[in-house]
């Protein structure tokens, strides 16, 4: 393949997605045919309802659930055709989660709370080197710490920190082992409007500045402004 081909590659490509649910004696049809691209280095926001598909469909970017139908390439590799080691390695390098809810330890610092995904994703060589203590920030995660300015904070426990501070840490901690995709799922939910904005705006910051792909599900239309793109779903399709 050439460089022009792979240049053209999406980092995400949806096709003809269905997910099925039984919930007793019903039928749940939480996704009804969903097609999507995202190419790398976009930030795209998708907007719906709660009970449109958005959920179902990250949790099945993220290989935490399979689809009942369709195909997902993330990357150039076809999901389906990965064995369980491999759906974990992708969702420990590839894909890296930020949540409504931050999930942070409380009992850790900022900075262990990253490093625990830093050494759970790490190679076991890096993992046995001074047991695990010889893992070092690149410079270019370095460089994200000062972009969401949290750099300062790494020595506070998530109590001595604010709900954007915590939120920003967490973006940090989905960011440090170089994932190419970051999905965020409603990161302002649990925010007041003025750190809600703070948080969007550092997510466009990383980016424009740093090429990140960003694929963001949210309920506010306010919020999706700050993506490049805003795509609707509705009933389980995109629309």
């Amino acid at each position: 393949m050439s460089d022009g081909q792979v240049a053209t590659t999406p980092m995400i490509q949806v096709r003809n997605l269905y997910k099925t649910y039984r919930a007793g004696d019903v039928d749940v049809h939480a996704l009804q045919g969903a097609s999507l691209d995202v190419a790398r280095g976009e930030f795209v926001a998708i907007v719906g309802a709660s009970g449109s598909g958005k959920s179902t469909l990250f949790n099945i970017l993220g290989t935490l659930t399979p689809p009942t139908s369709g195909t997902v390439t993330i990357d150039g590799r076809d999901l389906s055709n990965l064995t369980n080691t491999e759906r974990t390695e992708l969702r420990k390098h590839t894909v890296g989660f930020v949540f409504q809810k931050y999930n942070l330890l409380p009992t850790l610092t900022a900075e262990d709370n990253i490093r625990m995904v830093q050494y759970i994703g790490a190679r076991r060589g890096d993992r046995q080197d001074k047991g695990g203590k010889g893992l070092e920030f690149t410079p270019e995660f370095t460089e994200i710490l000062e972009v969401l300015g949290i750099a300062d904070r790494m020595r506070h426990k998530p109590r001595a920190l604010s709900g954007g501070q915590q939120q920003r840490v967490a973006i940090a901690r989905a960011l440090v082992n170089g994932p190419a995709i970051l999905l965020a799922d409603e990161p302002t939910g649990n925010l007041d409007s003025k750190n809600s904005a703070a948080v969007l705006g550092l997510l466009r910051d990383l980016n424009k500045r740093l090429g990140q792909t960003i694929l963001m599900i949210t309920h506010d239309r306010e919020a999706a402004e700050y993506a490049g793109r805003s795509i609707q779903m509705l009933d389980g399709q995109v629309v």
